[in-house]
């Protein structure tokens, strides 16, 4: 891990950039801490420079709670190198959401499956970099999407204690088997209206989760509708969780 950039936000939380390998990443930590700060991993559907006002409001919430906060971007996405294939699949995806017709399986399985596949181990490999530095501890909770790498990460990463999980991007039918082995704490957001999600898909993925603790939040509106009460529901979570 290279720390590209640093600064200090109005807060006082330490703002970071970092690679490792090809990989950019931002890491936050809070302006004090007793001792090493639990950590959130904050996952995104990509586009790290787009998706940076709400990921550091989303870190400077955690910080406020005493925990550090770290993201990386996603494959593919950035200035990363792009799959024809996928870039394909999600054409495909977004025209069959504008025309109002079923997104077929085999379109969701060659989108999201190869992301899952190469987004998770790099997810593990900037974790063990992360949790290298004095400055961090456990135990570790993942928040956000793309939530089929959520599933992926809260069944096979044992440091992750609790997960965040934002149900709105599509799941592959054969990650079903995936969630129903899933047994850490679960927080589910779902915008009810979301217009590029499979509604019916999220409730069944949710109803597929083994955990014993899970919650489902469902909120009226669309996909950037989130109501700030529940970012203050989710941290709480955390807080039970993570603290």
């Amino acid at each position: 891990m290279h720390f590209t950039s640093e600064q200090r936000l109005d807060d006082g939380v330490l703002e970071r950039e970092f690679s490792l390998g090809d990989v950019p990443g931002i890491l936050w930590t809070p302006a004090s801490a007793p001792g090493p700060a639990p950590l959130i991993l904050l996952g995104h559907p990509g586009g790290l420079r787009a998706m940076y006002p709400r990921l550091a409001g989303r870190a400077r919430h955690a910080a406020a709670n005493g925990f550090a906060a770290a993201t990386i971007e996603s494959p593919g996405s950035g200035d990363r190198p792009r799959s024809a294939d996928a870039e394909q699949a999600r054409a495909e995806l977004r025209r069959a959401v504008t025309a109002g017709e079923p997104v077929e399986g085999e379109i969701v399985d060659r989108l999201v499956l190869p992301l899952v596949e190469k987004a998770v181990p790099e997810w593990q490999t900037t974790l063990d970099a992360l949790l290298a530095l004095p400055e961090l501890g456990g135990p570790v909770g993942y928040s956000g999407g793309v939530i089929a790498v959520g599933v992926r990460l809260a069944l096979v990463e044992p440091r992750i204690v609790a997960a965040g999980l934002f149900a709105g991007s599509y799941v592959p039918r054969a990650m079903f088997d995936e969630a129903r082995q899933v047994t850490i704490p679960l927080h589910v957001l779902l915008q009810w209206d979301d217009e590029g999600n499979d509604r019916q898909l999220a409730l069944d993925l949710f109803d597929a989760f083994g955990s014993r603790e899970k919650t489902l939040q469902a909120n009226m509106g669309g996909h950037t509708g989130v109501p700030q009460f529940a970012g203050e529901d989710a941290a709480r979570f955390f807080a039970r969780h993570l603290a």
